[in-house]
């Protein structure tokens, strides 16, 4: 079973609705102890990176998601979800993220061209850096569904695959059982299906 956690940040059902058309069991839920019981995690989100973090320290789930992940349970961040899992946040001053994954969050502004539109929305490229399970049924240029405004810097031990936005931006990290997109797969047609088929799949599984 997998557990998307809900804190109250964002709209969970297509994300839900996705992982049951891919015959996954899985359910929405604060509960810790569903959290505990699950197979895997997704730690989903969108809106402020501050706003986000407290209600995960308010509601108790940063210390349950870090012990998750520490047990080895797999966990993939979506969107505002992953960058939750990078130790810092430059949004808005400095905020301390769940720390799982090395690097920073940082504005797009000043990075990416003035003539491109600040949040990227729309659909963008996929660039592999290494093989990882998450690209198993993917091919490098496949399209993915973006809204966003920071991205994780200072990365590069859990780079995956990045996007062309007028300068390189992550938008797939790994390292070990800790995942995340700064997409959104759930929103990105079958090429999302795919990723999330990858995530609900053994490691082994070819």
């Amino acid at each position: 079973m997998i557990a998307v956690i809900d804190y109250g940040v964002g709209n969970l059902f297509s994300l839900v609705s996705s992982l049951r058309a891919l015959g996954a069991e899985a359910t929405v839920t604060c509960d810790p102890a569903v959290i505990r019981s699950a197979d895997r995690l997704i730690l989903p989100g969108v809106g402020a990176f501050a706003d986000a973090a407290a209600k995960l320290r308010q509601t108790g789930l940063h210390d349950l998601i870090r012990a998750e992940a520490a047990s080895g349970k797999e966990l993939l961040g979506i969107c505002l979800g992953m960058q939750l899992l990078f130790e810092v946040s430059e949004e808005y001053g400095e905020h301390k993220g769940l720390g799982l994954l090395h690097g920073r969050v940082v504005p797009m502004k000043g990075v990416v061209p003035p003539s491109l539109k600040i949040p990227q929305i729309g659909w963008n490229q996929l660039h592999f850096v290494r093989p990882h399970r998450l690209l198993r049924h993917i091919r490098e240029n496949d399209c993915v569904y973006f809204v966003h405004s920071y991205y994780a810097a200072d990365c590069a031990d859990s780079l995956v695959a990045t996007t062309e936005y007028g300068a390189e931006l992550t938008a797939i990290v790994a390292r070990d059982n800790v995942m995340g997109c700064q997409f959104h797969p759930e929103k990105s047609g079958n090429v999302g299906l795919r990723i999330l088929r990858a995530f609900c799949e053994s490691e082994g599984k070819r």
